[in-house]
């Protein structure tokens, strides 16, 4: 029997508690360039109205409308509407969820 630089898991270690497919579903969400530039933007500025998101990148307003959606289907941004304008920010608590379970690794 050969021996393994690595010893194994154990049915309690942080890795078991992951949620696989939520955390495949976030990764997939910050796994474009565009979308982790936004999250970013939305991370060091607090909230950010439609506008000014379009201002972050060099991209048509639809596709960066696309990618917000993507971000907010998974929880990561949230959007209130004023009366003609949205709003984004970013969801603490499924940024930190996000956090945790990418550290437990």
């Amino acid at each position: 029997m050969t021996s393994s630089c690595c010893g194994p898991q154990t049915a309690d270690s942080p890795s078991a508690a992951i949620d696989a497919e939520d955390l495949a579903a976030l990764c997939k969400a910050i796994g474009h360039p565009a979308r982790l530039q936004l999250l970013r933007h939305l991370i060091a500025h607090g909230d950010c109205y439609f506008g000014s998101l379009a201002d972050v990148l060099p991209l048509a307003p639809s596709t960066i409308s696309k990618h917000v959606s993507i971000l907010k289907e998974t929880g990561l941004i949230e959007g209130s509407s004023d009366v003609q304008r949205v709003c984004y920010c970013v969801n603490p608590a499924r940024l930190a969820r996000l956090k945790a379970m990418i550290g437990a690794l």
